[in-house]
């Protein structure tokens, strides 16, 4: 397609943007977010939202990594529907993070005194760090290590209460 008719089809380079981001969502949601809506517990729901997410990455579902850690990163200082699509988008993620570890705490899976905002942008930091590495590395190490910092994570939020009975390990 030429430069002009692709122009001519959205309209403008911000259609074209925005239409690009909307294709990027659902691509988002069928392979992260559709298969952990149907998970009945909010902590496996937590859970399968983390798998699904490594996956996206791990699978190269595209260049770069996760397509919304990176455009976020780069239309960061420019105001506008594109950015404030992308905000939404981010806002919408760690607050579906947040309401399955409040479901886990509500479920008796995690410590009730666990503060869930703090906990999804825990497990969001070793999500975000997995994947700026795995673009770096091109290896499965630092998918794995996110996988361990964030079952560790769980396990310390699960154990301090009336979930699983796991206590976190002594430190050394």
């Amino acid at each position: 397609m030429s430069k002009s008719g692709l122009f001519a089809h959205f309209g403008s380079k911000e259609e074209l943007q925005l239409a690009t981001v909307d294709t990027a969502s659902a691509v988002f949601a069928a392979q992260v977010l559709e298969p952990a809506a149907s998970v009945s517990s909010g902590l496996e729901r937590l859970r399968q939202l983390v798998d699904g997410y490594l996956r996206y990455v791990e699978l190269d579902t595209f260049p770069g990594g996760c397509f919304f850690a990176s455009v976020l990163a780069e239309v960061n200082m420019q105001p506008g529907p594109i950015r404030d699509r992308l905000v939404a988008f981010l806002n919408d993620w760690l607050g579906r993070l947040e309401t399955a570890a409040r479901e886990a705490q509500a479920e008796g899976a995690i410590d009730p005194r666990e503060d869930a905002g703090q906990l999804a942008f825990e497990i969001e930091a070793a999500l975000l760090l997995a994947n700026a590495q795995f673009v770096i590395a091109r290896t499965p190490e630092p998918i794995q290590r996110a996988r361990r910092s964030i079952d560790r994570r769980l396990a310390a939020a699960a154990g301090t209460g009336r979930g699983t009975g796991s206590r976190p390990l002594p430190p050394p």
